[in-house]
């Protein structure tokens, strides 16, 4: 590592650059409990600009974390609950006719914001769901015959619950690919949820976030994460797991070849890399190693392999295949 160039100037600008993570989890630690995982993930979705999926039972925080992080990084944040009746105008906004002057004016809808939380993204049919996609692949939004430009950091945080219940209209997998993590939220533990329950079983004033860090600081960070190294042992690193999701026999995982409709796309190579960036910038490091790519390849990957009916049989998910690959392929 050290005949990378100015590795040690880089250090220091990492370590400068990623002073305010510390300040986000200190400000955050007054209304959250625990969630330390839910909320890492969302900080790399947003030093990465990848958006987020996440996967579990209603009153697990998701809502309070999202916006929590939206008033200590000072941004604007909308939640907009998806619904069955809900339209595309409902989310990216109308023309209005004004009958004074004879002109359409433009009334903008709900995603022009920084941080959105689309609660029960599968609550919505496809039309609303691939709505809120153009926003999030082109960062614009088209109304009549003019496109917005939506403002950086823009984020989307989509909640979904389990599939099985009723009323829902599952993603498809084209649109899921979208994200760069899924990420699934659990309980708290019993430790978490005693103090859960003492902070919040008190009416009244409840505490107060502020602001620790401007929306600009989060896009400079962008930009020095982009600088982060990252050697060529662990890239291959990378191609190998994401390789091994849709040729396992290659790497001596023929079992899995039965297993696996579809492997990961070359979305997840990219995705993984920048994730492993941003995992290692809230490190403080200003270099990439195998363990950052561990760390993250689970939420990077889940969404993005499908499953044969035989592993469905054999209640074998998702996550199963990933932790085989992961214990099979060598680590550098």
């Amino acid at each position: 590592m050290s005949n990378h160039p100015d590795m040690q100037l880089l250090g220091e600008r990492i370590e400068e650059n990623s002073v305010f993570i510390d300040d986000i989890n200190r400000e955050l630690d007054k209304v959250i409990v625990g969630q330390r995982y839910m909320i890492d993930r969302l900080l790399i979705g947003l030093l990465a600009e990848g958006h987020v999926l996440l996967e579990g039972v209603p009153g697990l925080a998701k809502t309070l974390t999202v916006s929590s992080l939206a008033t200590v990084i000072s941004t604007d944040f909308q939640r907009i609950q998806f619904t069955p009746d809900l339209l595309p105008a409902d989310l990216l906004g109308t023309l209005i006719y004004n009958q004074k002057d004879g002109e359409f004016t433009v009334k903008k809808g709900p995603i022009f914001s920084n941080i959105i939380l689309a609660d029960e993204i599968n609550r919505s049919p496809a039309k609303v769901q691939s709505a809120l996609l153009e926003a999030m692949q082109e960062l614009q939004v088209t109304i009549g015959e003019t496109t917005f430009s939506l403002e950086e950091p823009f984020l989307v945080l989509a909640t979904q619950n389990p599939v099985e219940q009723e009323g829902t209209y599952p993603l498809p997998e084209a649109q899921v690919d979208r994200f760069m993590l899924k990420i699934k939220i659990d309980y708290p533990t019993e430790k978490e949820e005693l103090e859960i329950m003492r902070r919040m079983s008190r009416t009244g004033a409840k505490p107060v976030l502020q602001p620790v860090v401007s929306p600009e600081k989060v896009l400079a960070a962008r930009e020095v994460i982009n600088e982060i190294y990252i050697d060529e042992k662990v890239e291959q690193y990378i191609i190998d797991l994401v390789f091994a999701t849709r040729k396992p026999e290659k790497v001596g995982l023929k079992d899995l070849k039965s297993l696996i409709s579809f492997g990961a796309s070359p979305r997840a190579t990219i995705n993984l890399n920048l994730a492993s960036r941003a995992h290692a910038f809230m490190e403080h490091r200003a270099y990439v190693t195998p363990e950052d790519v561990r760390t993250i390849a689970m939420d990077v990957l889940r969404h993005r392999i499908i499953p044969t009916f035989e592993a469905e049989a054999e209640d074998i998910s998702p996550e199963d295949i990933i932790e085989t690959i992961l214990s099979s392929i060598q680590v550098p």
